[in-house]
């Protein structure tokens, strides 16, 4: 049995980008191409096989522990962005703000994804579905400088929108205007969560 069955729903990548090795924000800069290696995005502020913990598993780790880096990428939806973007009174949100990697459209309810889904480029590039992204601070901040007034909504309104993290399963390199198929688990749903 395979450990996870294709669905007939394929993302195509709207937008791509990385977030510079600068700890003053989280605001990325556009790419034309997004080379992916085990550690993530070369030179970028999320790369690495591992990571420091940080506020998101404190109930599991002290701040500051080297742990697994599933965090290499944030991934989120053109379609949920948009539904965020009228929430808060802005005509569109733009990806450079919300720290994105990956902008995609296509999936249904991106956000809702199960964790270790996979989304794979025809070239074989593979990214896995690690957690929803919940929102923070952080982008709020970027879209406050751009948007004064707006930035303070964005947490309420980005809840169960603000896409996934995902780590690189696959090395190879993506493109404005590929598509990804997505590939979820073969298994139940926990009848316990």
């Amino acid at each position: 049995m395979a450990e996870h069955r294709k669905t007939d729903f394929i993302a195509k990548i709207t937008w791509i980008g990385r977030v510079p090795k600068d700890p003053s924000g989280i605001r990325s800069e556009a790419m034309d191409v997004l080379p992916l290696t085990y550690a993530g995005v070369p030179g970028e502020q999320h790369e690495g096989l591992t990571r420091a913990s940080c506020v998101r598993v404190k109930d599991r780790h002290p701040t500051g522990t080297d742990i697994r880096n599933t965090r290499q990428l944030s991934i989120l939806s053109a379609e949920e962005m948009a539904e965020i973007a009228a929430e808060i009174g802005l005509d569109a949100l733009e990806p450079e703000q919300l720290g994105a990697s990956l902008v995609i459209e296509g999936i249904p309810d991106f956000t809702y994804v199960p964790p270790a889904s996979r989304l794979q480029a025809d070239d074989g590039t593979t990214i896995v579905v690690d957690v929803e992204n919940g929102p923070c601070n952080w982008p709020a901040r970027e879209i406050e400088k751009d948007a004064k007034g707006h930035g303070k909504a964005f947490k309420a309104a980005a809840r169960g929108k603000r896409g996934v993290t995902a780590w690189v399963e696959r090395e190879g390199t993506l493109k404005v205007g590929d598509t990804l198929k997505l590939f979820i688990p073969d298994q139940p749903a926990w009848p316990h969560g």
